[in-house]
């Protein structure tokens, strides 16, 4: 198969991790299913099998959009990069659904972000995910960690977080330098609405940027009442968790 690398494709080619990724899924036919990026289709057929009433699959490569038309007549195809997808109008008036994907490494972070906030407007039973395995560490992390970071808190914000299993780079073609993990991620209920998430960020962005300073030196561009939150403002930014960074936004928020 010809991949092209400004897309970021490692095509999954291992019949064993297939079978896992189908096990782990456990999809049911009345499941309601978003691939993003499917590319020649090595899970999709297990998948379409399954809940083919109504599986939706986003791919960028126009060529491979012809492989997935021949093998999949009826497939529903969305030929678009998936970052200007507009998620509210696919999800609209869909009751149950689940996304899924081999998330090209270039584009992850990106995609994540994008898929925030979704499982509170709309049913989203749950997203799994193929991922580079730093990035994963990243999504599980926990305070004081080395991997501990902005993208940690925003998504554990969000998400309950699973890695799954690890998968060698020999399972790709072509093989990428790193070991991957296949991810699963359930969303949270109340999520932060999207002011509140970009005000966040800001946050995160700042704390994390200094992360050898003091919090409150890291933070002294924001009015906190350190005191009324109490946050130890002794920690640095990789030791504060979730609930700390959300007294944070709750003071920088006037709430």
């Amino acid at each position: 198969m010809r991949y092209r690398k400004r897309f970021g494709q490692n095509f999954l080619t291992d019949d064993l991790v297939i079978a896992k990724i189908l096990s782990s899924v456990g999809l049911d036919e009345r499941d309601s299913v978003i691939e993003i990026g499917p590319g020649s289709g090595a899970i999709t057929s297990g998948l379409y099998d399954v809940a083919k009433e109504d599986y939706r699959a986003i791919e960028i490569d126009r060529d491979l959009i012809k492989v997935l038309q021949a093998k999949y007549p009826n497939l529903k195809l969305i030929n678009e990069d998936v970052l200007q997808v507009d998620f509210d109008e696919l999800l609209r008036d869909k009751s149950h659904f689940r996304i899924l994907g081999n998330l090209p490494y270039n584009i992850t972070t990106p995609i994540l972000f994008k898929l925030i906030g979704l499982g509170d407007r709309f049913k989203i039973r749950d997203l799994h995910f193929m991922v580079q395995k730093e990035m994963a560490d990243r999504l599980t992390a926990t305070p004081s960690t080395k991997s501990w970071g902005r993208l940690s808190v925003l998504i554990q914000i969000h998400f309950d977080i699973e890695s799954l299993f690890d998968v060698a780079p020999s399972s790709f073609s072509p093989e990428p330098k790193v070991w991957s993990s296949f991810v699963k991620l359930v969303p949270k209920e109340n999520c932060l609405d999207q002011d509140k998430m970009e005000l966040l960020d800001q946050v995160l962005k700042t704390a994390f940027s200094g992360r050898r300073k003091t919090i409150r030196n890291s933070l002294k561009s924001f009015d906190i009442d350190w005191q009324e939150i109490e946050v130890d403002t002794t920690r640095r930014a990789d030791d504060l968790g979730i609930q700390d960074y959300l007294r944070v936004l709750d003071s920088v928020g006037g709430t």
